[in-house]
């Protein structure tokens, strides 16, 4: 498919802030039709989400969710866990780091099931998704300044807090598309095992 008609110029650029992880920058483009216009955008290191499959006996399945209050929207948000790469991380070590780090369970199989980005009119973040399954419990491993509450739900629970729109965030709206057609048949995912490593980072 021919996007040419589509595609914009970078013609100039500057920096307008440089945070902890987040860049943010104005270009200038220049639009398919000739003219020019004003782009600002944040460059983000990128991260994972996990959706940990807990079995606690056979046939009965739940979810590894957090609870986590988020500063921009002031309150507590539902969430899957997740994380930001670190510079040269591979994927799915950053996602079984990240999985032990908040929740202490480590997983003996993990499938990547694609790539979600949330924010496209004006971030370059990707998120990587990843199943997880074979749990074993552990400690946590918190960073500092983290706090979180891990718990335990059924996948129907999650779907009906997302219809009633007790969950908004966005990546965990996109996880329960995924863990829904997963869970039917309708999408099938390639487990393999836990890279081995010293996932406490």
């Amino acid at each position: 498919m021919d996007d040419r008609h589509l595609i914009e110029e970078r013609l100039t650029g500057e920096e307008i802030l440089r945070g902890h992880f987040l860049h943010a920058f104005r270009d200038i483009v220049k639009l398919p039709d000739g003219a020019s216009a004003n782009r600002e955008y944040v460059v983000h290191p990128g991260a994972v989400m996990i959706i940990p499959l807990l079995e606690e006996s056979p046939g009965e399945l739940r979810l590894v969710l957090e609870r986590q209050f988020r500063y921009p929207l002031g309150q507590v948000m539902v969430e899957f866990p997740a994380g930001k790469l670190d510079p040269g991380e591979d994927i799915q070590r950053c996602a079984q780091r990240e999985l032990k780090e908040e929740t202490g369970y480590t997983a003996h199989e993990w499938a990547r099931a694609g790539v979600l980005h949330p924010v496209i009119s004006y971030s370059t973040e990707f998120i990587d998704i990843w199943f997880a399954r074979g749990l074993s419990l552990g400690a946590r491993q918190l960073d500092p300044g983290e706090f979180l509450d891990v718990f335990t739900a059924t996948p129907t629970d999650l779907l009906q807090w997302c219809r009633d729109g007790q969950v908004t965030d966005g990546k965990t709206l996109s996880a329960a598309l995924w863990l829904q057609n997963v869970l039917s048949g309708a999408w099938h995912l390639n487990w393999q095992p836990a890279i081995k490593q010293d996932v406490a980072g």
